[in-house]
């Protein structure tokens, strides 16, 4: 495990309690929710039977959510303490899914099985430094005629400061991909911001075009990217929630979520 990788699967670890306490309506989802945002949900369509692959699934709620759908759902996130929790989210539920404790770019070490779906979304793409060995992995669990769908904060608005001071859009960071990551400093939490992490992370840019070529380049034929003005969290401190509980800048001018699906 490398230096990268050891941080940030330590950040996961720690967060992961406070993010079943706050931020993520687990009461909710225990009461029959579903914590699945209408984009993937009305652009996924039917799932029920298909086998599905939830890639960096964090502690499970969405893999469930795909289960209670009707989906044969397995996750996989490389933070033990967010196996642990969806294992025990499962159980307390009686909402059946496997889940795997594994860095994605290891899995193919110890998971050999195809899916009719491999899905990802929503704050996924910055914890990975190669995108093409992800879209190789990808191809690599996706039966033929299966698909692959991510819903995801569109890169172009990543580059913009969203500290709490933020005012107005301001670059802060470069679009493009660098191999060497930011590192950030520990701060507070994105879900419960009276909770302050100990621990730093490390994070790469990936713009919209190394995204569909990775995918391409694996194999994959891509069946639609989409564009949203609005995003399903509070990205940045002056945007403006919607009747729809998205969030959105005044006048609605950069995309803020994008979503591709390709085939096999």
């Amino acid at each position: 495990m490398d230096k990268y990788l050891k941080k940030n699967k330590k950040h996961w670890d720690e967060v992961t309690p406070v993010h079943e306490k706050s931020g993520y309506d687990v009461k909710g989802f225990k009461a029959g929710g579903c914590t699945l945002k209408p984009i993937e949900v009305e652009e996924m369509g039917n799932v029920k039977g298909k086998s599905l692959l939830h890639l960096q699934c964090h502690f499970g709620l969405d893999t469930l959510s795909w289960a209670r759908r009707g989906a044969k759902a397995t996750g996989v996130d490389f933070s033990d303490k967010a196996i642990e929790l969806a294992q025990k989210l499962s159980q307390e539920t009686g909402v059946k899914a496997n889940f795997i404790c594994s860095d994605i770019y290891e899995l193919p070490k110890i998971l050999n099985k195809k899916f009719d779906i491999v899905f990802t979304s929503y704050g996924v793409l910055c914890w990975l430094k190669d995108l093409n060995k992800w879209a190789e992995i990808i191809n690599r669990f996706l039966k033929p005629g299966g698909y692959f769908y991510i819903a995801e904060q569109h890169p172009f608005a990543n580059i913009f400061n969203n500290e709490p001071g933020a005012k107005k859009l301001e670059v802060t960071v470069p679009y493009f991909h660098n191999p060497e990551p930011l590192e950030w400093a520990p701060g507070n939490d994105y879900a419960d911001p009276t909770f302050a992490s100990t621990c730093g992370t490390y994070e790469w840019m990936h713009p919209i075009g190394e995204i569909v070529d990775a995918l391409i380049g694996a194999g994959l034929k891509i069946e639609f990217l989409h564009e949203f003005p609005f995003v399903c969290y509070k990205a940045m401190p002056f945007m403006i929630q919607d009747k729809d509980g998205n969030w959105r800048l005044k006048g609605d001018p950069l995309p803020l979520t994008f979503s591709i699906k390709a085939t096999k």
